[in-house]
């Protein structure tokens, strides 16, 4: 019998992989170990800092003359209306304890305005049950006898 081979790309693909695959990482990490790469690692960081930190500086410059908010006074305001609002949460929250409890008082001295009121009326019936009592004559056996009073009330 005879073998026949077919080709078999995938095979093929790997192999390259694992070839090429174990050189470059070799390469990759002896690059990587060298403190020449470490250093130019470093510089290029502190170049890219330095020109963020111009950029900042050219930003904020432009907004100033802009007479426009940078991001930081735009984050202090923000941060001021939350704290604003978490005031006036805790107001509300308040307020609603003290709608409690006022509403209650509210309605123990309408009670109490109202037992006053009664009194008040009660006192003023009798008052004036007083004022007709002593203005009107009194009747007794003998003839009637007027006095004229003055304006003062006294006899004339």
């Amino acid at each position: 019998m005879t073998q026949t081979t077919s080709f078999d790309a995938f095979t093929m693909w790997k192999n390259v992989y694992e070839k090429t695959e174990s050189t470059w990482r070799d390469a990759i990490q002896d690059t990587l170990g060298k403190e020449s790469f470490a250093e130019s690692l470093g510089q290029i960081q502190s170049q890219y800092l330095q020109y963020q930190g111009f950029v900042n500086k050219m930003t904020e410059s432009y907004l100033k003359q802009a007479n426009m908010p940078s991001r930081d006074e735009i984050a202090n305001v923000a941060s001021l209306v939350i704290n604003v609002e978490s005031k006036v949460d805790d107001l509300e929250d308040q307020m609603d304890v003290y709608k409690i409890d006022t509403s209650r008082e509210i309605e123990q001295l309408r009670k109490g305005l109202n037992s006053l009121d009664k009194k008040l009326d009660k006192v003023i019936e009798l008052l004036d049950k007083t004022i007709l009592a002593q203005n009107t004559p009194k009747v007794t056996d003998g003839p009637l006898t007027t006095t004229a009073l003055n304006a003062t009330g006294t006899k004339k």
